[in-house]
Order: structure tokens, then C-alpha cells, then sequence
């Protein structure tokens, strides 16, 4: 991996992990008119063949996915992609993403093994998967994948009888309490069903859909409602970024004394304690005054008032300011108060990619960052392409995407089922969203980092790589997780991208302004 040089010399603990300390180290533009379109173009990355409906033959992005299972059986897939290794694979239970490869790839193959739209008891289909290994339960998993698939391919054709028939039979063997395959395919069944209520104009008795997007991200920071305060300390993603992004910023301001980190979206700010600390146990250069200035909806005057607790302890000069924005097309330059000799930080956790589906509120937002001059921007956002026109290939990306993070419940929430429910119903609700809604109504629009570095060029933003006491960082807080080795920490260019088993979940980048 290609990193920056850095030199760490000592700890500081917090909650069981390490925060890596370096010794410190020497170290107006216009902006061009934003079209969204242009900065988040559809990703068509297969054409539908419409001379044949019954066919995926041509379906490449199924293809994608359903090729990568020749590697599940055969490999262990580790953090960095560098370093692969082949090793004899241990008889394992395949996880909820494998199923859906191993679906995937037999929908390729098999796209009319039906009849009367299910699949026939005996097939060869279902001999074929015991030949290839498979259990009599995941090989009953995969078969539910299949029908699956090919309600979605209905419902993209809109033979919506057709597609109806298949996720009665869905909802009939999946269920919201059975294990990780069968709950993802309950939710996108449910999802695609709610889809054809809407396409056929006939009431689904649920009202009208409104996700709570500040809930469904919250899931990803630290938050002080129980299911995610679990989901923090139990699942490494959130950790991770966090732990990273902190020590990064920790080398950036090593010689810096008056400090104003703002961030967008805080939420309990516990992770700013990890700052603080570092900060009071500077001695070569002292700190002059940490400031923060937190932009939210709620909550944010106890938030600042737990986190002047900690400066006192710690005998560090800090101030707060809080920011009340209900609506964050309200943001205006003159809400910061910046000075010229303060190093500005910016946070921004997860809150870009809630504003993709309002080009204009997430265009202002940028203007205003730009116009503060921040020396950084720490940027985390999930790693998914969950913005496609296309239906179907967004359905396929989403149920990837999610097939792996409800596996990484499965494992690391064994002994906390409530909590692991009402987190499988909040990102239920996301599912709905991608799946059922469309236009103004469809507003998780996640995006991958290739896309927002499409999109950061346009504000002439610069992406910085982190150097090997981040990246070590990283793995330190991976070792604290008894799911480590499920875990995976990868590079896509200079940002670090966190993954469950090789799939991508979550990214974090650093960027600065020319």
C-alpha cells in the first residue's frame, strides 16, 4: 500500500482501543455550475435484453456477482487485496452473500427452469447444487434466492401477476425470524411487492412511506440509542472509521494550536473525547483552543455540554458552538465563525449521501464548505451503488450490499436479538426505499467512492492518503472484534474501504482544497 510517512511513538487508550500519536512532523476558485446529472450519472452497467424477458443470459451485472463464487470455496479472502493468499477452505456454512452468488450464478444459467413460475421439485438444478457441496438447507436457501430474482425480473417487466405469484411464495418460506437468507429475501420481497401496489394504483394499507433517514444512519454512528450504541461496540465498521479518521487528524494538526473542527451531523460526539485526549497530552507544542462547532437538528446543546465536561477534566482550552439546522438547506456561510489562524477540520459522516436525491441542498453545502477554507475534509459514506435508473440493477446492488451486512449481524449480534430486529427493520426501511419508491420519493441514493471522487473534482478538492499509523489503526481496532477475521480493510486509491468478507460496506477519505 502506498502511504505517508508517519512515526508513532506512543498510545492513548480509549474504550479498549489505541489511538496511534506521532511525534510532530514538519509539514479562490470560481466553481463551475453543479448538474446532477453530470456528477452522478445513471450507471447502466447492463442492458436488459427485451427480445427475450425470460432470459438473464445477458445480465452482466448478475454475471458479476454469480462469477465470484468460484473464489468462496477455494480461497480465503484477506484485508488487504494485495496479499491474497489460496489456501485449502475449511467446510464452512456459506454466508448469506455467498447463497446469493451461488443464486445468482444459477440464474444465469438456469433463468427457465420453471414451471408455472416455480421451481419444479427434482429439477437437476437442486442436484446440481448438492454435487456442488451444498447442504439440504442451503441448497433449499438458494432456491428461495432464485425466486427471488426472478419476481424482480418480472416486476422490471412488468408482469406483475407473474412476479406477485413468485413472492407469495417468498413471503410463504422466508420470514423476519428465520436465519440471515430467508429475513433479506423477506424484506426485498415485501419491498418489490409494495412496489407493484404502487404500479397498479391499489392502496397497500401501510400509508404513505416516509424513512427516517437521520434513523437509518445512525445505524453507522455512534448514537446513544441502545440497538446502535450495540451495533458500535459489537460490529468493528463504525470503529473503524471513526478510529482511523481521528488519528489522521491527529497527524494533520500536530503543529497546529487553535483548532475548529465543524461537524455535520454530530450526534452524542463521544468519539471527540478520543481528540481531546490526544490533544491534553501534547506537551511539545500546547494546545490553545480546541473549538467545535456541530451542526444537527437535536440534541446538540447536551452534546456539547457532556464534551465541555471532558475539556475541564482534561484541563483543555474548548469552546462549542452549536448549529440548529432542521433543514440542511438552511446551511449559510455566516452559521461558522472561523478566524484566519484556525486550522479547520471538516466532518462530515454519512450526511453528503443523504442529500444526493437534492442535488441543490447538497450543491449548497459544498459551496459553503468551500467558502470556509478548511485545511481537510474527513469524508465517511457507504460504499454501494444503490443509484441506477435501472430498477433491476439497483434491486441487484442493494441485495448484495445488504445480503452482507445482515450476515454481519448474524455473526456479531448473536446474543442481541432485539437489538439486532430493530436494526434488520430500520435497514428494512432503506431496502423499501430503493426498491419501491422512485423519483423524489427514492432517497437513498448511495453512491461509490469513484462517483464522489467524480463529484469532489468539481470543487477542485484533492484526495491526501493515510499514512501506516492510520492504516495501523485500522487493524488494531479489527483485532479487538471476535469477527475479525470477517472483517476486511481494503484500499480503493488513497481512501480506506471497510468491508464484511470482501464485500464493500463503508468508506472513509481525506481530502484537502486546492
Amino acid at each position: 500500500m502506498e502511504v505517508e510517512e508517519a512515526n508513532p511513538i506512543s498510545t492513548v487508550e480509549y474504550g479498549g482501543a489505541h489511538l496511534l500519536k506521532d511525534q510532530p512532523i514538519s509539514n479562490d476558485v470560481i466553481l463551475d455550475e453543479f448538474h446532477f446529472d453530470s456528477v452522478f450519472p445513471p450507471t447502466e452497467l447492463a442492458q436488459i435484453p427485451t427480445r427475450d424477458p425470460s432470459s438473464l443470459a445477458s445480465f452482466e451485472l448478475l454475471r458479476k456477482y454469480g462469477n465470484g463464487f468460484k473464489k468462496l470455496k477455494g480461497e480465503i479472502i484477506l484485508s488487504d487485496k494485495s496479499a491474497h493468499e489460496s489456501t485449502p477452505a475449511v467446510s464452512h456454512r456459506l454466508s448469506t452473500e455467498e447463497i446469493m452468488r451461488v443464486a445468482g450464478a444459477r440464474y444465469v444459467q438456469f433463468p427457465t427452469q420453471m414451471s408455472d413460475d416455480y421451481l419444479m421439485p427434482g429439477h437437476p438444478f437442486g442436484f446440481a447444487l448438492s454435487a456442488a457441496g451444498l447442504s439440504e438447507d442451503e441448497t433449499r436457501d438458494v432456491e428461495l434466492a432464485h425466486l427471488l430474482l426472478a419476481a424482480a425480473e418480472k416486476v422490471s417487466y412488468r408482469q406483475y401477476d407473474r412476479a406477485s405469484r413468485l413472492l407469495l411464495r417468498c413471503e410463504w418460506i422466508s420470514s423476519a425470524k428465520a436465519n440471515p437468507v430467508q429475513r433479506v429475501v423477506f424484506r426485498f420481497a415485501e419491498a418489490l411487492q409494495e412496489r407493484i401496489e404502487k404500479e397498479i394504483g391499489r392502496a397497500t394499507g401501510k400509508g404513505v412511506f416516509e424513512p427516517n433517514i437521520d434513523e437509518i444512519f445512525q445505524g453507522f454512528i455512534i448514537s446513544s440509542h441502545l440497538p446502535f450504541l450495540t451495533v458500535y461496540k459489537q460490529i468493528p465498521f463504525t470503529q473503524i472509521l471513526l478510529f482511523t479518521g481521528i488519528q489522521a487528524i491527529v497527524e494533520k494538526i500536530a503543529f497546529q494550536r487553535k483548532i475548529h473542527l465543524i461537524d455535520i451531523g454530530i450526534r452524542c460526539g463521544v468519539q471527540w473525547t478520543i481528540l481531546m485526549q490526544a490533544l491534553a497530552e501534547r506537551r511539545d507544542c500546547p494546545i490553545e483552543l480546541l473549538k467545535i462547532t456541530a451542526v444537527g437538528s437535536t440534541g446538540i446543546e447536551e452534546t456539547g455540554k457532556r464534551l465541555a465536561n471532558v475539556a475541564e477534566s482534561l484541563n483543555l482550552p474548548f469552546s462549542f458552538k452549536p448549529v440548529l439546522l432542521p433543514d440542511m438547506n438552511d446551511v449559510k456561510d455566516e452559521l461558522f465563525e472561523t478566524e484566519d489562524d484556525e486550522y479547520v477540520i471538516i466532518f462530515a459522516p454519512h450526511i453528503l449521501g443523504t442529500m444526493i436525491s437534492r442535488p441543490t441542498c447538497l450543491e449548497n453545502l459544498m459551496r459553503v464548505i468551500r467558502n470556509l477554507y478548511p485545511s481537510i475534509m474527513v469524508v465517511i459514506e457507504t460504499e454501494a451503488n444503490h443509484n441506477s435508473p435501472s430498477f433491476l440493477n439497483r434491486f441487484i446492488e442493494a441485495l448484495f450490499f445488504y445480503s452482507a451486512y445482515y450476515d454481519s449481524f448474524d455473526t456479531c449480534l448473536k446474543q442481541y436479538d432485539a437489538d439486532r430486529m430493530r436494526m434488520e427493520t430500520v435497514f428494512g426501511d432503506a431496502i423499501r426505499n430503493i426498491v419501491a419508491e422512485e423519483g423524489a420519493e427514492r432517497n437513498i441514493r448511495n453512491v461509490t467512492m469513484d462517483v464522489w471522487r467524480a463529484f469532489f473534482a468539481r470543487y477542485r478538492m484533492v484526495e491526501i492518503g493515510f499514512s501506516e499509523a492510520a492504516l495501523s489503526q485500522a487493524s488494531l481496532v479489527v483485532k479487538r472484534f471476535a469477527c475479525r477475521s470477517s472483517c476486511t480493510i481494503d484500499k480503493n486509491g488513497k481512501c480506506v474501504i471497510v468491508g464484511w468478507k470482501g464485500s464493500p460496506i463503508h468508506s472513509l477519505s481525506l481530502w484537502k482544497f486546492r
